[in-house]
């Protein structure tokens, strides 16, 4: 009866791969630690706002926007970032011009991954992580994994499934029922990844719930005020699809074309 042994195989897969989500679910829930420190903070800047909601990369959009429609950096719907205002107002804005380079003139593309790698940004996550606010990368990194594997396991328990229902030959039991057998560790499987799909999205976003608890205000806020900050909030909230201008929405999307220099 070699579907016994496939079905082994399925529950170990299945089984293994949910207890890993399953601890590292543990491990998130046990490293929140929106305590004091996160009560004391009343509002949260553009900076800390996309960075729990997008990562590094929205930090770096906001101030790219930030710049750009204060005239002081050119974005081009053909994807290009031009320095107009070599002066820096804060670390952020001077960590984008340094990754820009001294010619002034830089892909938005790699500049955005450069300047999301920069110091400045690994300081701002540090001390959104001390404040309570941020989940650790290697949280956030670990979830991501654990549900990979849970979506592995279920295609490798679909597969293995089928193997067994398809074998020739006698199996004493008839092939419907053989397919029972496996929907076992498949709902296992299928019901890890629905719950972790209400329980983990918090951490694609790198908030812990107080973070989450900020973000919600300041949503409120800069949802129906038409200042200069609410809109840049918004757009820290949301990302480059709350942009209103078309030009400016067309320099973040573009796409290097390969055989274009």
């Amino acid at each position: 009866m070699f579907w016994v042994l496939l079905l082994l195989s399925a529950w170990v897969v299945a089984g293994a791969a949910c207890a890993g989500l399953c601890l590292a679910a543990v491990r998130a829930a046990a490293e929140e630690t929106g305590g004091p420190a996160a009560a004391q903070i009343r509002e949260l800047t553009l900076y800390e706002a996309a960075f729990l909601s997008g990562g590094p990369v929205r930090v770096v959009d906001v101030t790219l926007l930030a710049m750009a429609r204060q005239r002081r950096l050119l974005l081009a719907y053909t994807g290009w970032a031009t320095v107009v205002d070599p002066r820096g107002r804060d670390e952020m804005e001077r960590s984008v011009i340094g990754a820009i380079g001294p010619g002034g003139q830089s892909r938005i593309a790699p500049l955005r991954a450069a300047a999301a790698a920069a110091d400045v940004v690994r300081g701002l996550a540090d001390r959104l992580v001390r404040a309570g606010l941020a989940v650790p990368e290697g949280t956030v990194s670990a979830l991501a994994a654990g549900i990979r594997r849970v979506r592995i396991a279920a295609g490798a328990v679909a597969v293995l499934g089928a193997a067994a229902v398809l074998l020739p030959g006698p199996t004493g039991l008839s092939r419907p029922v053989i397919a029972l057998w496996f929907a076992l560790p498949l709902t296992l499987a299928l019901s890890c990844l629905v719950i972790a799909r209400f329980e983990a999205p918090p951490y694609r976003h790198r908030a812990s719930p107080a973070g989450l608890a900020l973000l919600s205000a300041l949503s409120r806020q800069a949802k129906d005020a038409g200042d200069e900050r609410s809109y840049l909030a918004r757009v820290a909230v949301r990302g480059i699809r709350a942009i209103g201008e078309p030009e400016l929405r067309a320099a973040f999307t573009h796409r290097d074309q390969p055989w274009r220099e």
